[in-house]
């Protein structure tokens, strides 16, 4: 079986090395059944298979796009005290410790939005440095920095990505890769997706984005949950050539093993710094409508994402009341007492619900002032506030998002990796 894998990692290094610039080239796992992986039968991420991309880095200058959650699960052996039998102990780490560890030559991170460490506010400036345990630099691609430059690039001979999403259209971490695969076409450089399941699963949902509202908190002309994993999107990203002037980039992609896009996924650590648990991962897409709203999501408490009030809702048993905090300097409403619901224990959802946006609109006394424009980029398209503000009911909202639903899901089918 070890054989096999690594003729697998071997055929792959040939693959790439015979393709040169000229094409992308994406590697997908073949029937993962026939060839389990050594030790663990759960579900192993893109980066816990460090036996197939360690081959393809080893004696590279390797760049490194990550955060926080680029969490490794190692095996170390460990002998029971007074026996013989040895057993399997899991560690976690980082990853790149683990390729300091292994003597992989780093040369740069690259940090997306709110840093390399995941402590910076949403949309705070972040800034380049060094890693204080590693010492390795660090380049922020955030800000006005979004795209790796010519220089920032330079020296390296293939790119590391391992960042975990939480399949959100506007969830900063997509957009972030699209401008590292086109910054890596452009210069000739490969990039290695080290793939990690998607927590929300399958959900398809939401409003389509129309193109003449692209930003960075959405690209592409998606909807809001697109129900892919990192891996797949960035396949979508390439076959589509959404990249700018339709380059394509040597892509690689490790996928997960025993992995399906249905199973609950809990993750070992926040994704951002304020979406604190699973809880707040499920509600995300359909709570972070109220960031272009006068409502608040809990921002400044310890339940973002999973509260939402205003001063000028009506009081009905809940408030909470923002106060800085880690991750939310100055949050809104803050020091203001808000009204509104605590959503933190009910059960899991399984769309993109509407009904607290619309609930929030219909009890807010002055409606002029409930939307601001960020609103209209969140959802990517004006209708979805003339919609609201015109009394339609959310049935009949759901329905006008069905032809763009569909369009989408069958593009997405033919980048799939796990199936439906």
């Amino acid at each position: 079986m070890l054989a096999a894998v690594k003729n697998t990692a071997l055929f792959l290094f040939m693959l790439i090395t015979a393709c040169g610039n000229s094409a992308a080239v994406t590697y997908k796992n073949p029937v993962i059944d026939k060839n389990p992986d050594p030790v663990r039968t759960g579900i192993n991420t893109g980066a816990d298979r460090h036996w197939l991309y360690l081959p393809l880095i080893r004696g590279k200058n390797v760049g490194i796009v990550t955060n926080q959650t680029g969490i490794i699960t190692q095996y170390d052996t460990v002998r029971e005290p007074d026996s013989d039998k040895i057993t399997l102990a899991p560690r976690s780490m980082h990853l790149v410790d683990f390729l300091v560890e292994k003597k992989i030559n780093i040369q740069k991170i690259y940090a997306p939005e709110h840093g390399f460490r995941g402590t910076a506010d949403a949309g705070e400036l972040v800034t380049d440095g060094k890693d204080t345990k590693t010492g390795v630099p660090i380049v922020s691609i955030y800000g006005s920095n979004k795209k790796p430059s010519v220089e920032q690039l330079a020296g390296i001979d293939i790119m590391v990505f391992d960042i975990q999403d939480i399949g959100a259209r506007f969830y900063t971490y997509i957009s972030s890769l699209h401008y590292v695969m086109e910054a890596c076409a452009e210069q000739h450089i490969p990039i290695i997706v080290l793939d990690r399941p998607n927590p929300n699963g399958s959900i398809i949902d939401g409003p389509t984005l129309e193109k003449e509202n692209s930003s960075f908190i959405g690209m592409h002309e998606i909807p809001v949950l697109h129900g892919m994993t990192i891996a797949e999107y960035a396949q979508m990203i390439n076959g589509e050539q959404w990249l700018k002037d339709g380059v394509q980039c040597e892509l690689i992609v490790i996928p997960c093993s025993y992995y399906k896009r249905n199973m609950f996924y809990s993750l070992p650590v926040k994704p951002s710094p304020n979406i604190p648990n699973d809880q707040a991962v499920n509600l995300y897409a359909s709570l972070c409508f109220f960031e272009g709203t006068n409502v608040s999501v809990g921002r400044g408490t310890n339940k973002q994402f999973q509260v939402y009030g205003s001063p000028y809702l009506p009081d009905e048993g809940f408030n909470f009341t923002p106060r800085p905090n880690e991750g939310a300097k100055e949050p809104p409403q803050m020091g203001r007492m808000c009204f509104g619901k605590d959503l933190s224990e009910i059960r899991r959802i399984k769309r993109l619900e509407l009904k607290w946006l619309i609930d929030a609109y219909d009890e807010t006394p002055d409606k002029l002032k409930f939307f601001i424009p960020f609103f209209t980029k969140l959802a990517g398209t004006k209708k979805l506030q003339e919609q609201i503000e015109a009394g339609e009911s959310e049935s009949d909202i759901r329905k006008s998002w069905q032809p763009g639903i569909i369009a989408f899901r069958a593009l997405r089918e033919k980048y799939l990796i796990y199936g439906e």
